[in-house]
């Protein structure tokens, strides 16, 4: 049987449920005629918020409804007028599954070797969008973080040579007041030293790996910023207590996590000021979810939110590249090395903002103990 739990179910290949399992897209197998689901896959559970126990004895019409077009194309394929057929349509749509929003989603059905089932697959299209904006935005992302440790190495040599013979002539020179000239050239080039630093720091320090709670970290956090702003910021917690222990460097995702939660309470300036600015820690566990074409059964999933004026339209797209900000006297420094953090975790980082809610998305998945690099 396809999956054991469903009852009733036609025999067919026991590679099913193994090679199945594993595609991150969500996949059902129904009977022809009675349309009786036989199989859904991990991914499927999580895209209809079911559990397989649930799904027993469930049809293509309990989940999503007398739909024509869905209809249709599994009409063809039960006939064997074609092997398989795909497209667009919307899903989710049942009165009695009011709680889901109705998502334009691809869809596949196709025929199977055994000519008494049927499989549908379907992924949302914005899904299909999404990875293929974040591989391109991390393709980017990287050239310019290359680009940036390039530029790092070459300023650094030349910058000592002028901050050592700054020093050098004021030793030399006559007058106390021209000594103001050289101050500003050793201030100036210690400043771009701490720079060339930041940038150049990711790369230099060795992951340290452990087990431990991401919610003492984001306490960590929380206590770090409420420090700074201890007046007219609320940060609430909304934590999923039965969140497992996260495998990584502790202090590298702390600081990602306070460089997103300090950048966004200083953007909330006007909020702290009227007393109603507010931060969200939302930590949630996401199932069957696919970072960067490989697919984790299980990751850590946190919502940053503030209720702020929003990114700028025009830096949207581009807050994670390095010198990026959209902060009068800031370095476009600090999205840049979370969104590095996160990544030399497996992890993905994006952000969804508008006036009045600004959501700082990261998902680190769970691997088994590794050893320190």
């Amino acid at each position: 049987m396809l999956r054991n739990s469903f009852k009733g179910a036609a025999s067919a290949a026991p590679f099913f449920p193994t090679l199945l399992d594993q595609m991150p897209n969500a996949i059902v197998v129904f009977e022809a005629e009675s349309q009786q689901l036989v199989y859904a896959n991990p991914a499927a559970e999580s895209a209809l918020d079911l559990s397989r126990k649930s799904l027993e004895g469930q049809t293509v019409q309990d989940l999503f409804g007398e739909t024509g077009a869905l209809q249709d194309m599994i009409t063809e394929v039960k006939l064997g007028h074609v092997s398989a057929q795909r497209q667009e349509m919307v899903l989710y749509a049942l009165p009695s599954r009011i709680h889901q929003d109705s998502i334009p989603a691809h869809v596949v059905i196709a025929a199977l070797e055994d000519p008494d089932l049927i499989m549908m697959e379907w992924f949302p299209i914005d899904q299909q969008l999404r990875s293929e904006r974040d591989e391109r935005v991390t393709q980017q992302v990287e050239a310019n973080k290359q680009l940036m440790r390039n530029l790092a190495h070459e300023i650094k040599n030349p910058l000592g040579g002028i901050r050592g013979a700054a020093q050098l002539l004021e030793f030399e020179l006559p007058e106390k007041g021209l000594r103001e000239y050289t101050q500003v050239i050793i201030k100036e080039s210690d400043r771009l030293q701490t720079l060339v630093d930041r940038l150049l720091a990711p790369h230099r320090k060795a992951h340290v790996i452990e087990a431990f709670s991401m919610h003492e970290a984001l306490e960590r956090v929380r206590s770090l910023v409420l420090a700074e702003f201890p007046k007219g910021l609320k940060i609430i917690r909304n934590y999923d207590t039965s969140l497992p222990d996260v495998m990584g460097d502790r202090e590298q995702l702390i600081q990602a996590v306070l460089n997103i939660v300090h950048n966004a309470a200083q953007a909330l300036a006007e909020e702290i000021q009227a007393g109603v600015a507010q931060i969200e820690l939302n930590t949630r566990v996401a199932r069957s979810v696919t970072i960067a074409k490989q697919r984790y059964k299980l990751a850590m999933d946190l919502h940053i939110i503030d209720n702020g004026p929003g990114i700028p339209e025009d830096i949207i797209e581009r807050i994670f590249f390095p010198l990026v900000t959209g902060r009068e006297g800031g370095s476009g420094l600090g999205l840049t090395l979370a969104q590095t953090f996160v990544q030399q975790h497996q992890g993905f980082i994006a952000c969804n903002s508008r006036p009045g809610c600004t959501d700082f998305h990261i998902q680190i998945p769970y691997r088994r103990q590794e050893k320190a690099s």
